[in-house]
C-alpha cells in the first residue's frame, strides 16, 4: 500500500472541492423540498378553493382543465378570469378573525399631555406647533 505524503497536498484545492460538494448537496436538497411543496400545493387546488395568482389576484377557483392547462378564477361575483394553471401561486388558507383586545393604554383612558413650561427634552412629544425654519439668504 503506497504512503501518502501530506506535505505535498494542496489543501486550498481540497477545501474548494469540499466546499463545492457541500453546495451541490444543499442545492439538491433545496430543489427536492421545493418540488415537494409544489406537489402539495397542486394537490390542494380543487374547484372551490380560495387561490392567489402570481399577479396578486385573489379569487375562488371555479374549474381547472389539466389538458389545456387552463383555470377559471372568479375574483368578484360575475367576474371570471381564464388563466394558465401555472399562474396560481398558492392556495389561501382561511384566517380566523382576531379578537381585538384592549391595550393597557386604552383601558386607562385617554392620556393627557401636560402643558409645557420649558423646551421639550430630546425625544419628548409636544403639542406646541413647530416654527418653520428660515431659508438661507433671508
Amino acid at each position: 500500500m503506497p504512503e501518502i505524503d501530506f506535505s505535498k497536498i494542496d489543501w486550498f484545492t481540497v477545501g474548494l472541492i469540499a466546499l463545492a460538494a457541500v453546495a451541490i448537496i444543499f442545492m439538491f436538497r433545496s430543489s427536492r423540498r421545493r418540488r415537494q411543496q409544489e406537489q402539495d400545493m397542486r394537490s390542494q387546488i380543487q374547484p372551490g378553493a380560495e387561490v392567489m395568482t402570481q399577479g396578486g389576484f385573489y379569487g375562488t377557483l371555479i374549474s381547472i382543465d389539466p389538458e389545456k392547462n387552463e383555470a377559471i378564477i372568479e375574483t368578484t361575483p360575475g367576474t371570471r378570469l381564464r388563466v394558465h394553471s401555472q399562474i396560481i401561486a398558492r392556495v389561501v388558507e382561511p384566517q380566523e378573525p382576531v379578537a381585538e383586545e384592549e391595550t393597557p393604554a386604552e383601558a386607562e383612558g385617554p392620556q393627557v399631555i401636560p402643558p409645557l413650561d420649558e423646551d421639550p427634552k430630546y425625544g419628548e412629544r409636544t403639542t406646541k406647533p413647530r416654527t418653520p425654519r428660515k431659508k438661507s439668504g433671508e
